[in-house]
């Protein structure tokens, strides 16, 4: 078994793996989903641009950020919309559902913000269909990367002071609440579906790891210790299990694009690890936020080649 899914694998990203990041401008991108159970994979699109970050929404569609836009991929008919953000334009690769898949959390340059700053990410709620959103952050950058089980809190990677960890607000804005004290990078903060964790990936012992923690950041718990940089972890809609992206070269605390990774699965109850994929090109956008089907049997992700 594992040497057929090794050959389907050499034959979907044989073409795919590189050594040395290139120009997202020379990107074709392969929307892809992956089937947890088989290793099956299917491309869905291929898109001879530069496309990100896959959310699975329970209608049975995808959305991805490509250039700074949010786009609506029908997996039935194949059909691909733009979604209205109005004038917030410049979106980056962090978005995603509410709990009840009415709302979209989106993360955008502020650009009315005053802050010096070179990127200033903000993060806004608006309608899942689309329409005006509304701000919920002040300062900046602040990075949209998970959504409390209640609907009631946003949780996301925030630079405050030279430092990025984790932080927490009330979906209707207000005072934000740091989580994560730490030196180092903390980041992508994700929810477990019972609201028990927060899952993040962390710099604190000097490589990049996966852990999770209380909500209030209490009981850390560290969950991989190998050598690879492991980025990005989400929750199985089950609460069972959770795929990570892992780097296959210690890329310290940055996650770039044009990178040798692979996808990795953790077992919740017994802490075994497996890979789902074999090495392909990818990197900052292949699955930056949350991709499960809402049935906990496949996920979105995006890999990559350049000319």
């Amino acid at each position: 078994m594992k040497k057929s899914l090794s050959l389907l694998f050499a034959l979907i990203f044989g073409v795919y793996a590189f050594s040395n990041a290139k120009s997202i401008a020379d990107t074709t991108s392969y929307l892809q989903t992956l089937e947890i159970k088989t290793g099956k994979i299917d491309t869905v699109l291929v898109f001879k641009k530069h496309l990100e970050a896959p959310n699975w929404h329970p209608e049975n569609y995808l959305i991805y950020n490509s250039y700074g836009k949010l786009y609506k991929f029908d997996l039935k008919t194949k059909v691909t919309t733009l979604i209205n953000t109005d004038k917030i334009v410049s979106l980056n690769n962090d978005h995603g559902l509410s709990p009840d898949k009415k709302w979209l959390a989106i993360s955008a340059n502020d650009k009315t913000n005053p802050s010096p700053k070179g990127y200033k990410s903000a993060i806004y709620v608006l309608p899942i269909t689309g329409g005006i959103p509304r701000k919920v952050t002040t300062d900046v950058p602040s990075y949209w990367h998970g959504w409390s089980p209640d609907g009631k809190i946003l949780v996301y990677c925030a630079e405050r002071n030279g430092n990025y960890d984790i932080y927490g607000i009330d979906v209707n804005g207000g005072p934000e609440k740091r989580i994560t004290t730490t030196e180092g990078l903390d980041d992508g903060p994700e929810y477990s579906p019972d609201g028990k964790y927060i899952y993040i990936n962390s710099y604190r012992t000097g490589h990049m790891q996966i852990w999770r923690m209380k909500p209030d950041g209490s009981e850390p718990e560290q969950l991989t210790f190998d050598e690879n940089s492991n980025w990005f972890a989400h929750v199985s809609p089950n609460n069972k299990q959770i795929v990570y992206i892992a780097y296959t070269s210690d890329e310290k605390q940055s996650h770039l694009f044009g990178k040798n990774v692979k996808l990795r699965l953790m077992d919740l109850a017994t802490k075994q690890i497996r890979d789902l994929t074999p090495v392909f090109y990818g990197g900052q956008g292949t699955i930056n936020v949350p991709s499960w089907s809402p049935d906990s049997k496949k996920i979105a992700f995006v890999s990559y080649s350049v000319k």
